[in-house]
């Protein structure tokens, strides 16, 4: 008699769907613009439509919490002296992810993680649109 439990068919069916919905979020990722580059050293390249959109959801959204100079307000300041030691990947899955039990909301269903990746680098560089 073995001590493993048996894997119902409805197991199986169940963790297929999981594998497949995975697969799907993971193609869903890497289809937005710019998705790859965001792991390696060369930011991505964003068309002009890209940058003017998230130059606009920077100062309008993002400074609507952090100040529209970045210096802080419900949220925390996003000066290149506050984010400078951050990891870059850290501060791009705050973007994205959010923070918990903040108001920092998810950005992912607006923006790739190379267009987190342009935000980051242009507060560390200090560069607002």
């Amino acid at each position: 008699m073995s001590t493993t439990p048996s894997t119902t068919s409805t197991d199986r069916r169940r963790a297929a769907r999981h594998a497949a919905a995975a697969a799907l979020a993971i193609a869903a990722a890497w289809s937005r613009p710019g998705a790859a580059a965001v792991g390696g050293s060369e930011p991505a390249a964003l068309s002009d439509a890209q940058v003017a959109r998230i130059s606009s959801l920077l100062i309008q959204d993002c400074g609507s919490c952090h100040g529209l100079r970045m210096t802080g307000g419900l949220g925390p300041a996003l000066t290149p002296d506050t984010l400078r030691d951050k990891p870059r990947e850290s501060l791009i899955t705050t973007i994205l992810q959010g923070r918990p039990g903040t108001p920092m909301p998810p950005w992912n269903p607006f923006l790739s993680p190379a267009e987190a990746g342009w935000i980051i680098d242009h507060l560390i560089e200090g560069q607002l649109p």
